[in-house]
């Protein structure tokens, strides 16, 4: 068993990242911001829109979230293909098994 540590990972941008963040941060905050939907009117078939706005607001929340995971996976890709290249570098061998 070897005692040296392999890398994984290339180095990481810090620009997904905080991309990730932020977009994370609005789907947070904006349901915790009551005041902006705390009222009865206008109504949607006799619901009143606290209750309705929630529900639809469930959608964009679920679409912010899956934006992120693609910014996150993207760049967790390209960091392990970073390696995958030096490694094919390293042994001199260029076939698409060895990028794999």
């Amino acid at each position: 068993m070897s005692t040296t540590e392999v890398p994984t990972r290339g180095p990481a941008r810090p620009g997904p990242y905080i991309m990730a963040g932020v977009l994370l941060a609005v789907g947070i905050v904006a349901p915790l911001l009551v005041p902006m939907y705390a009222r009865v009117d206008p109504r949607l078939f006799g619901i009143p829109f606290f209750y309705w706005y929630q529900i639809l607001s469930v959608f964009p929340e679920a679409g912010l979230l899956w934006i992120v995971y693609t910014i996150v996976i993207r760049e967790d890709d390209r960091r392990r293909e970073v390696v995958r290249s030096l490694r094919a570098a390293q042994t001199g061998d260029t076939t698409a098994e060895a990028q794999k």
